[in-house]
């Protein structure tokens, strides 16, 4: 197939640790394979680091921070630094695409159409914003009082295998433009982008010790980088449970933290929304990227009036999505990230329909794509919103149907669950999209539109979903530390 040709074409350089500013092997000299989900095969030697290959990041970027190499930089200095990591990352869009394709297994078109300009952007935007941070200032009769922002510290970054070299750069450029010192650890499924960066902080003249990047096992490495009292700031993305570890880990020594976590979000669909757009944005909201989203709309709640005529629109258009070699620019959907979790994406629907959900589409793996990690686009209706497969949280190309009768039943169906990441909802009454809006219990929540985000504006979710919100000054406010000075005229 061609995209087992492409891998082998793709130079996937310097899979080691990424330690002041050098490539570096573990210590232990240690390695493990990264995976093309599409074929199985071994894409790269990935460097696997040890609680002590953690420490000597921390102790990195504890020195470039002690130092004030970056920290006390000028913001307009640190503001050009990352501009010219934004335009690396564009000058090497093509290279950076290929390797998250192959490495995580999505279509190239979302890689190069979306994941990588987002990434660039996030380094763009936060990079411009730190310039224009306006603080509190305050006078009242004789005295002056006033705020100052300084860069936290060391900051702890672990991102997860979806969508690993845009949540990168989600955190890491708001930390970096806040003045601070980053640590960063992909997850073990999908190490190569973010191992690749190191060469782009480089060559944007990032001052070594600034920018580390670890590879290893996050049982060890992650929980040095959420234990260690030099380390002041924790952002994570991930499941639900390992952000509570994480959460004990950072209480010992006190440290912030801001989880973005699962989620199970409802995409409402009412009688009077216009369908065939509706139809459209739920099919990009469950199986993009495979499913493997933390905003997916999940759970696809259907008002009883309309239910069968909006199944029948949409199971038609699912089977229209191609799924298959992630590489060519035709393919909609390509490969689950690992066989394990292509097992349990299979777990899931039997256990779904062994509690009487019906299977409109889908439901198995696909033959004839060699090897790799493919699983059809899947459609269970007529879900009890009770269900395991309505409340716990699949990350696959797998949608519950849910009826509902009113808008007050829709309501509490979404708030139904653990989670509350985010939601969706489809009307044309203006008072009815305020109402429901207001009424979901969810960090975010779109209306006849989803995936669309604004960086201005705040991302995270509640409940389950996670603690904390980052985003414009949002991110600003968790990277820094915040000082009142009160001076008597």
């Amino acid at each position: 197939m061609k995209f087992e040709t492409l891998a082998q074409k793709i130079n996937v350089q310097n899979a080691k640790l990424f330690i002041d500013g050098e490539y570096v092997d573990a210590l232990s000299r240690d390695t493990f394979e990264s995976i093309n989900p599409a074929t199985n095969e071994r894409l790269a030697l990935v460097a696997n680091g040890s609680e002590q290959d953690a420490k000597r990041a921390i102790q990195s970027a504890k020195n470039a921070y002690d130092s004030g190499v970056w920290s006390k930089m000028p913001v307009e200095e640190r503001s050009d630094i990352l501009c010219k990591m934004a335009d690396l990352i564009m000058k090497n869009v093509d290279e950076l695409a290929m390797i998250e394709t192959l490495d995580v297994g999505k279509p190239i078109k979302e890689s190069r159409g979306f994941d990588i300009p987002r990434a660039a952007s996030n380094f763009r935007f936060f990079a411009e914003m730190s310039k224009y941070m306006v603080s509190e200032h305050y006078d009242k009769h004789n005295v002056m009082s006033y705020a100052k922002y300084s860069p936290a510290g060391v900051t702890s970054l672990i991102i997860p295998w979806n969508l690993p070299f845009m949540q990168m750069t989600w955190k890491a450029s708001a930390a970096l433009a806040a003045g601070n010192t980053v640590v960063v650890k992909p997850a073990s499924y999908t190490p190569l982008s973010a191992v690749m960066f190191g060469d782009i902080a480089n060559e944007a003249g990032l001052p070594p010790g600034v920018l580390n990047i670890i590879t290893g096992p996050g049982s060890t490495m992650g929980a040095a980088m959420t234990k260690d009292p030099n380390v002041r700031r924790i952002s994570f993305v991930g499941e639900s449970n390992t952000g509570k570890t994480i959460m004990k880990n950072a209480a010992e020594n006190l440290i912030p933290v801001s989880l973005e976590l699962g989620g199970k979000s409802a995409n409402i669909v009412f009688e009077d929304a216009d369908l065939d757009e509706a139809v459209k944005g739920s099919i990009d909201a469950i199986y993009r990227n495979q499913g493997e989203i933390c905003l997916a709309g999940s759970r696809l709640l259907l008002q009883e009036s309309i239910y069968d005529q909006f199944l029948d629109k949409f199971v038609s258009a699912v089977k229209k999505i191609k799924v298959g070699d992630p590489t060519d620019e035709n393919t909609d959907m390509g490969a689950l990230v690992s066989k394990s979790h292509l097992e349990t994406v299979e777990t899931y629907v039997d256990i779904g329909i062994k509690e009487g959900a019906k299977l409109a589409c889908g439901g198995k793996r696909i033959e004839g794509l060699g090897n790799g990690n493919f699983y059809e686009p899947t459609v269970l209706y007529d879900v009890n919103n009770k269900w395991r497969v309505a409340q716990e949280e699949i990350f696959g190309p797998v949608l519950v149907v849910i009826p509902f009768k009113t808008e007050e039943d829709a309501i509490a169906i979404a708030n139904d669950s653990q989670y509350g990441l985010a939601g969706v909802v489809w009307t044309n009454d203006i008072r009815r999209a305020q109402r429901v809006s207001a009424s979901v219990d969810s960090g975010l929540l779109w209306v006849n539109c989803w995936y669309i985000r604004d960086l201005r504006t705040p991302f995270g979710g509640s409940k389950a979903s996670g603690i904390g919100r980052e985003g414009g000054r949002h991110s600003f406010e968790f990277y820094s530390e915040a000082k009142t000075i009160t001076m008597k005229l």
